[in-house]
């Protein structure tokens, strides 16, 4: 009985430490491509697969598909997109259905297994850009991350009816 015990804890352990996108799916992503490559000539690449990750900037649905403009970042042992300014610049995700921009907000990370597709030019302003863009094979979308104040905050439902935390400079 202890052996199935012990059996189903450790288990339960590596479903809680798996990477982000399925064992398939990492399997077929090509490792020797970085992102600084595929920048510099998408079209080269064009039909692999690999993993990137980063910050949604903006989401869009469009007839083709959903097409989610991603900040670059460094992705971390589980594939999650690391917490830093440093990035590579920017990329397109072509999702092939519908995504619903209620949940796919600006700001929330994000990991793709994607096939390159080459580039697409996209305004900002007067001008137009060339951005690598990738078709969505599987997506990961992380949980947001928990707001922190500075201040010390507690709640009480005397003073706070509505159950959120105050602080003493909201008083």
């Amino acid at each position: 009985m202890k052996k199935l015990v012990v059996f189903y804890l450790f288990t339960l352990l590596l479903q809680g430490c798996t990477y982000a996108i399925s064992r398939s799916m990492t399997a077929q992503a090509d490792k020797t491509i970085t992102f600084e490559m595929v920048q510099t000539d998408p079209d080269t690449f064009k039909g692999k697969i690999i993993i990137l990750g980063g910050t949604i900037s903006q989401i869009d649905n469009t007839p083709q598909g959903t097409l989610i403009e991603v900040i670059q970042k460094p992705l971390d042992y589980w594939g999650k997109p690391k917490r830093t300014d440093r990035t590579g610049g920017i990329f397109l995700i072509l999702y092939p259905g519908y995504l619903n921009t209620m949940n796919f907000t600006p700001n929330r990370q994000i990991t793709v297994a994607a096939e390159i597709e080459g580039t697409r030019f996209k305004a900002l302003g007067d001008k137009e850009f060339t951005y690598p863009i990738v078709l969505a094979k599987e997506l990961k979308l992380w949980e947001q991350d928990r707001q922190t104040w500075d201040k010390p905050s507690w709640i009480d439902p005397l003073t706070s009816p509505s159950g959120r935390p105050t602080s003493p400079s909201q008083e």
